[in-house]
């Protein structure tokens, strides 16, 4: 049995060191290079003033730990207790000496209940903690065998006395791994960016249409078992600064460019969006849009929500919201519940203050009193904009159905997974989800990265840390419907970073990324809420864990059967030699590459390095160190491609003597990475049609044409086989390394 009592500080320096790792703030890190880095005590108390701690001195220090520690000691029930299934219990804390009767009752996701008692004399006594002349008792609290796995609520009573409830979350061992994968099974998909797809009928910019054709085509003519796409998280979509999916105005909805308008219902029945449809000016714009070199975004973004109001215009219409499809709409609306609300509403403020005041482009130029949405204010401006309002929870309600039906799609055509999402670790600090949920982030910090080979320096992300403590208060409500609105479409979930889940890079307002410290999060119950989505999603799990990762991060993952992430550029021995295939985890996703990082033709012709210097991220001398380190790689591909026998014996063994990537090359690259063990190979759109740019240049903006770049080749253009070369060399390196079902 464990005994605790509240310690006094020694010092100022003392209290600080203790409130930081009573929060979980590490006193120091170490980056990539094998560099120590001391967190100073000025970082620690900047970041324990984020976290609303009162550090002017050593006693109003200790008062808050006191009064911490109190709350902790004197609470019956921690306010969010997450357990496995396996391990049913909750903690029980009572005032010593207790006796008597401890009964439960346990109202289930179902409205269910389960109820018993038992003699706290018959309780394992698990903790002793003392404050002054006053102690408490922690017991163990064993539930009910058949409590089932999810989101209830447990209430104690003691001798008929309700003393304290909880959010109760039983959760599974692990994620979902299907069987297949699980016995020794590996499978292959193709990535994309959803918004770069050409065709002849878009609209300028990839939609689910789209991706119906090339579903069909990446099943039927290759044997690939999902579509791999770009976080579809809602954008403001201007051009430079508001396009990046891992930088959303909200993680929760979608954007509504991926909307294939001429799909929606009502279109074939408005006569007022046929005939603005068959207008000349709205023809020459599609055709315009679909031919740009780049996604206008703006110019989509309008264009389709132009139709969309037209649209909704005529679903509800008052002789229409009778209609089966308006009562879908209406059953959509309430399991959305306050959510939807909020962003709709953000939405429609966004809209109609923007017209008053063309200034107006964040929630934070908006009139103070509209900057909450519970403000009396708000709530006002929703009752008489209820049309606007209704019209963004239709947006989202059009797109709910056609990525859903995407998915159906998918599976139909033999898909054992079908599409797999990506989720990004940030939200816009000045999108609809920091307006709506502002108390579940932090002020007076940024989340980053710790000096690394690409940002020598550190970097900033620009956007709060959550807060840890308003999460757990409330459930983990909001962090489990981040992942729920996600895998809801599909089959696989990629976390972008996935170490978020144990930890973040702080970095305190007006200091450097490099003076920042790692805050450590609640990874057990995150880890476990994860895995109870993906089970009832029956989505695999891959957590992209690039960078500064410790084996613990590595450990947890495996357990709970998330895949790790991993490149061929970065799978390295310490000498900078490539990885032997047999090497690779069989429990992880294989790349070549990822949206920040060069294509395999771009890394052979050196496209990137270029790329940063015409952006000025590059001086001379670092260009020169850049390409001699570029050479260097090059030349150990190659050793590495010869060395597992998949280039011809006769071929170049030279890289300085191929400045292009030629087919040879090409094709053991890829076949390197199908027969590596990995459960998972991701192959990227780019790296089929051998395209020599990246969709992102990291700490870039307007110097680069980031997350713009359409697909070198159409839809119709890989279903009529001008790819088919590249398709048939892919299928036979699926189907030789037995990636390729049947």
């Amino acid at each position: 049995m464990v005994s605790l009592q509240f310690e006094k500080s020694a010092s100022y320096e003392d209290a600080l060191l203790r409130a930081a790792a009573e929060c979980g703030i590490d006193r120091e890190y170490w980056d990539i290079f094998h560099k120590k880095h001391e967190v100073s005590p000025d970082a620690l108390r900047r970041m324990l003033q984020a976290l609303g701690w009162p550090t002017e001195t050593l006693e109003s220090m200790d008062r808050e730990r006191l009064r911490r520690f109190a709350r902790e000691v004197q609470s019956p029930l921690p306010k969010t207790f997450v357990h496995s299934e396996t391990a049913k219990f909750v903690p029980v804390t009572l005032l010593a000496p207790a006796h008597g009767r401890l009964a439960y009752e346990i109202t289930l996701e179902d409205n269910s209940t389960l109820a018993g008692s038992v003699e706290i004399a018959q309780l394992t006594q698990t903790k002793q903690t003392s404050i002054e002349s006053q102690s408490w008792s922690t017991y163990q609290l064993n539930l009910p065998p058949e409590l089932p796995l999810g989101y209830h609520t447990l209430r104690v009573s003691v001798n008929g006395q309700f003393i304290a409830e909880t959010n109760l979350i039983v959760c599974p061992d692990h994620a979902y791994l299907p069987e297949y994968l699980a016995s020794g099974g590996r499978t292959a998909g193709f990535n994309v960016t959803l918004y770069g797809l050409r065709s002849d009928r878009n609209w300028g910019c990839g939609d689910f249409t789209d991706l119906h054709a090339l579903i069909e085509w990446a099943r039927q003519e290759v044997g690939f078992d999902f579509i791999g796409l770009n976080p579809l998280h809602a954008l403001h979509n201007r051009i430079p600064y508001n396009t990046s999916p891992y930088l959303p105005l909200s993680v929760y909805y979608k954007n509504h460019i991926y909307v294939d308008i001429e799909r929606v219902p009502e279109f074939q029945t408005s006569v007022p969006a046929q005939t603005l449809f068959q207008s000349p000016s709205v023809q020459a714009e599609i055709a315009a849009l679909r031919s740009a070199e780049y996604v206008a975004y703006q110019a989509v973004d309008c264009l389709k929500e132009r139709f969309l109001k037209v649209l909704h215009g005529e679903f509800a219409k008052p002789g229409a919201r009778s209609s089966p499809r308006f009562k879908s709409f209406e059953a959509y609306c309430r399991r959305e519940g306050d959510l939807l609300h909020k962003f709709a509403l953000y939405c429609a403020l966004d809209e109609i203050l923007h017209k008053q005041d063309g200034n107006r482009w964040t929630w934070r130029d908006w009139p103070v009193e509209y900057q909450s949405p519970e403000s009396a204010a708000s709530g006002v401006f929703a009752l008489e904009h209820a049309s606007t309002v209704e019209f963004y929870k239709y947006v989202q309600f059009v797109l709910d159905e056609q990525l859903c039906d995407a998915q159906a799609h998918a599976k139909q055509t033999g898909m054992q997974i079908g599409l797999y999402h990506d989720i990004a670790v940030a939200v816009d600090s000045c999108g609809a989800d920091l307006w709506a949920h502002g108390s579940f982030y932090l002020n007076g910090c940024r989340v980053g990265a710790p000096p690394d080979d690409f940002s020598p320096k550190g970097q900033d992300w620009g956007f709060p840390p959550p807060n840890p403590h308003a999460h757990l208060e409330d459930g983990y409500q909001l962090y489990r419907e981040s992942i729920r609105k996600i895998v809801r479409g599909g089959g696989a979930l990629r976390l972008d970073h996935v170490m978020r889940l144990f930890r973040l890079f702080w970095i305190p307002e007006g200091m450097e990324a490099a003076q920042g410290a790692y805050v450590r999060d609640r990874a057990a119950d995150l880890m476990h809420i994860l895995a109870l989505e993906s089970v009832r999603s029956r989505n695999i799990v891959i957590g992209e864990d690039l960078g500064t990762v410790t084996d613990e991060i590595r450990d947890m993952l495996a357990r709970f059967r998330i895949l790790s992430y991993r490149l061929f550029f970065f799978e390295k021995h310490p000498d900078g030699s490539f990885k032997h295939s047999y090497e690779y985890p069989r429990q992880a996703l294989v790349s070549s590459s990822t949206h920040d990082l060069p294509t395999l033709a771009g890394f052979w012709q050196c496209r990137d390095i270029e790329a940063r210097r015409a952006a000025g991220l590059a001086d001379e001398a670092g260009y020169r160190r850049q390409l001699s380190d570029r050479y260097r790689e090059k030349q150990q591909m190659l050793d590495a491609l010869h060395g597992e026998h998949l280039l011809p014996p006769h071929s170049e063994r030279n890289a300085e003597n191929l400045p292009v990537l030629n087919g040879d090359l090409h094709n053991a690259a890829v076949g390197f990475l199908a027969q590596v063990p990995s459960m998972i190979l991701l192959l990227n759109q780019e790296d089929f049609t051998l395209e020599t740019e990246q969709q992102n240049l990291p700490g870039s903006t307007a110097e680069y044409p980031n997350w713009q770049r359409k697909m070198k080749l159409s839809i119709e253009d890989l279903r009529s086989g001008k790819a088919q070369g590249c398709s048939n060399m892919f299928r036979d390196q699926l189907a030789r390394t037995g990636r390729r079902p049947g």
